[in-house]
Formats: structure tokens, sequence, C-alpha cells
């Protein structure tokens, strides 16, 4: 069965059909003023980048969306999980200094932030679920308790899994510290002591102390590590990988948890994607490199699958922009995503997606151009 999934583009054409406008738009277009009542508490459910970090979306984006609940009598708080890795969001306090610094000061978005699994990662809910990987998964607490969840996904690539798009955010995103770490890989990633230099940098930044330097290499142990590919990502010298089965477990781990957190917390969730600043990484880094592709527009749906798989499309469209990590690369068969990260099948997590229910690949593209009529949320 298709989804529908609304499309903003970038262009402005006059005054009342700017960026902004678009952005309540296709809030009301894709329905999500229907689960939104009275006293509401509606969870605003993003990644606020790391310090450092300025592809995030915009401060001023999410201020839309939560004026447009307050309009509708919701109560919104803008919300995320700590991060396993130990940079700026590990824990509460940092995690809330850090999305202040990066603009999400209540001045400006109006709606105050909690941190969903709370202090430490501990905050949560244990659901029962009868799942190929889990029969229970950890869901955060200020997300479970929530009336609604509108999912804002910054889309970009990924180090681990090819692309970031909406079952990412949900999966990692609405998950404890115990249910992050439950769905990372077990496979040990691999060190090439060749090209390893004993900096040391992987032994830093490895939340579970598995990692020593041993006669001039990284040694990981396979009783510590869990699998959250962590050191991949800060190796300087790309001495560290990922097995090919680590990341396809991992893919289909995740799509189970955003199954379970859909089906099972309180809420009804609504989705929207901001194809802008599109980078070959994470928000997670403490630096944006360049975009891969001009800022294409804003996704809207009820379907998670469907609009990862419209802003996938969407981006392979696109010609890569110059001087850029995809300009550096030969082309891999016209995909962007392969060309970029060529050790990750990134399709995995919405093709396991599908199979298990979470939504359908199979969707219509509906451009938004103007505002819809004032009645059509509620019709919808």
């Amino acid at each position: 069965m298709s989804s529908t999934v609304y499309f903003a583009d970038m262009r402005s054409r006059k005054q009342d059909e700017g960026l902004l406008h678009k952005i309540r738009w296709l809030f009301d277009r894709a329905g999500f003023g229907t689960f939104v009542q009275p006293d509401d508490l509606v969870a605003v459910k993003l990644h606020f980048g790391e310090q450092g970090n300025t592809a995030f979306i915009r401060p001023l984006f999410i201020r839309q969306i939560v004026d447009r609940i307050k309009e509708l009598g919701g109560k919104p708080y803008l919300t995320d999980s700590g991060t396993l890795y130990i940079r700026t969001r590990t824990n509460a306090v940092d995690h809330l200094n850090t999305a202040i610094t990066n603009g999400f000061a209540y001045p400006v978005v109006g709606a105050p932030i909690l941190v969903a699994d709370g202090l430490l990662g501990h905050s949560t809910v244990d659901v029962p679920v009868d799942f190929n990987y889990f029969d229970t998964i950890h869901i955060a607490s200020d997300i479970y308790y929530s009336n609604a969840v509108i999912v804002a996904t910054h889309f970009k690539g990924h180090i681990s899994h090819g692309f970031g798009g909406t079952i990412k955010n949900v999966a990692m995103g609405c998950a404890s510290r115990r249910g992050k770490q439950e769905m990372h890989c077990k496979d040990l990633p691999q060190v090439d002591p060749e090209r390893c230099s004993a900096c040391g940098e992987c032994v830093e930044h490895c939340p579970a102390g598995a990692i020593r330097v041993v006669g001039g290499a990284a040694v990981l142990s396979r009783e510590l590590c869990m699998g959250c590919l962590e050191c991949t990502h800060v190796c300087p010298c790309e001495a560290i990988t990922a097995p090919r089965e680590a990341t396809h477990e991992m893919h289909e781990k995740m799509a189970e948890y955003a199954l379970g957190i859909v089906r099972h917390s309180r809420a009804k969730f609504g989705y929207m994607s901001f194809l802008t600043e599109i980078t070959p990484d994470c928000d997670c880094n403490r630096w944006a490199d360049a975009p891969i592709v001009p800022d294409l527009g804003i996704l809207a749906s009820d379907d998670p699958v469907a609009i990862d798989q419209a802003a996938l499309d969407l981006v392979n469209e696109h010609a890569p922009l110059p001087n850029s990590a995809l300009s550096e690369k030969t082309p891999k068969d016209d995909d962007k995503w392969q060309t970029l990260w060529p050790d990750i099948y990134p399709y995995d997590i919405i093709e396991y997606a599908e199979r298990i229910g979470l939504g359908s690949r199979d969707y219509t593209l509906v451009p938004l151009d103007r505002a819809p009529e004032p009645h059509c949320a509620s019709e919808e």
C-alpha cells in the first residue's frame, strides 16, 4: 500500500510563502494537528548537534513546529536521549548546555528541553515485544509517556549506517542507554596494525573502556566491547573498520526498535525530515563537512519508512556539489550513499523495516506549493 509524503521545496516566491510558512503548511497537510489535543504533552524529537557542529536543524525551523503545537492547545517540549559515546551529550547536564549553546534556548524556540532518558540514561520504560532480535525494548521515559511525538530529522550521511534518517532518529534517539547498547552490533571492529599510529584517539573515546594500545597498535577487548563503532568514527588513520555483517545486524535491530517504540509508546507519531545542509556525516561530529548536494526542502509523512525512502531518492536525483566528499569519489552505480560509504549497504534498514510492518517504501510524493485550506488538517 502506497504512503503519502508531502514535500515543500526551498523556493520562496513571495513573502507569505517562505520556508517558515511551509513548515507550518506541512504540519497541517500531513495531519499532525489531528492528534494534538488541548493540554497534550507533545515531544518534538530532534538532534541538538554536538558542540562544534553546525549542520543540525536550525532552531528557527523548530520554532515553527513549537508554535503550531501551541496554537492547537498542546504543550510542546524539545527532547532527545543521551549518547553512548563520550562527548557533549553523554549526560543530561552536558546535553542541555550543548542544546543551549547551539541555539535551542527558550527565547529562541519557545519550549523547554527535557533529556528523554534522564540524567545518566537510566530513565526508561521496559516494554515486552516479540521480535526477531528482542523480547524487551527499553524506551526513554519522556518519549513513552508523551501524548504525541513530532520527529524532526536532519537527513544526512552516516559513517556507520550510510545515512541517518527518520528510522534511526526514532530507534536510537528514543531509546534509553540500555536500548542503545542492545542495538549495537556484537562483532568486533577490526584493527589494521599497519595503518594504526597508536595515537590513542580510540582509547580516549571508547565509552566501554574496551581498547588499549599494545605493541604499537590498538587492541579491542571482546569482553568489554559494546559494538558502538565509535572507534571507527574517531580513528584519524582509518585503521579501524566494522565488518559488513555487523552493520547489517545493527540496521535490523534499529528497525525493530523503531517499530516497538511507535507501536508501544502511548504517543501518536508524525515525521518531518529536513533536507538541508546534507552532510556526509552525522550531527554527532564536532564539525560539519560541506553539503554533498544543494538544499532540497522538507518532507512530512505519517510513515517513517516512506519518508526515508523519499529522502534517499531525492538526494540521489540531484547532482553532487563541487568541493564536497562526493565530488572526491568515483561514483558507484549513480548511488550517492554507496559512493560515500562503499563498505555499507545503507538500504538494509528500510528493507527490513518494511518487511516487519513499520511502513512502506512505496510512496506518492505530493509537492506542496501553497498553503492548504485552513480546515484541511482537521479533515485528514
